[in-house]
């Protein structure tokens, strides 16, 4: 059976197209033992928290325990707070959150699930969400790997090996889960 990896996109008119291509780089860069699942999210050209979050939890819920979760820009964020504040019983293998604004971070938990491996990662020539927003970030989730890279922007070059790399290092495959 395929790792399963679920990818949600970045905000924004036009995202899910532009976006397709990271994930496309990500499932390329992961090979053939790794599914990449990159669901269309809902009203992306005005995202917000609640349908969004709902749609991560179907889309979780679907997959098998250990799956990895990826978030690009606004889908990073979304991610973050759903399982910062839902109840996760499903293990989780890893958390990956690439160019992620810090909008309303200050305002939720910083709970997320036991023992998961959290990486974010950001352009410091990000010309849609402020460089200073990985430190907000780091700040709030102070177990993450931190992955500042260069000449990259925003879109990360539409190039996610680095991600892939990382995902393809964690330890062991079981996840973790939080207690209710």
């Amino acid at each position: 059976m395929k790792k399963q990896v679920l990818f949600i996109q970045g905000g924004g008119e036009g995202a899910y197209a532009e976006d397709e291509a990271l994930a496309v780089s990500l499932q390329r860069a992961l090979g053939s033992e790794y599914g990449v699942i990159y669901p269309h999210m809902p009203n992306e050209d005005d995202p917000q928290y609640e349908p969004w979050a709902a749609q991560i939890a179907l889309e979780h819920g679907a997959l098998g325990d250990g799956a990895i979760l990826v978030g690009h820009s606004v889908g990073g964020t979304v991610l973050l707070r759903y399982l910062s504040e839902a109840k996760i019983d499903k293990p989780i293998g890893g958390i990956f959150v690439i160019a992620a604004p810090a909008w309303g971070a200050e305002e939720w938990q910083a709970d997320l699930p036991l023992g998961v491996p959290l990486f974010l990662y950001h352009g410091r020539d990000d010309e849609i969400v402020p460089y200073e927003h990985l430190a907000q970030l780091a700040q709030k989730f102070p177990q993450a790997t931190v992955r500042a890279v260069e000449g990259r922007g925003h879109q990360f070059g539409n190039d996610l090996g680095m991600v892939a790399e990382n995902i393809k290092g964690l330890p062991g495959r079981g996840g973790a889960s939080r207690k209710g």
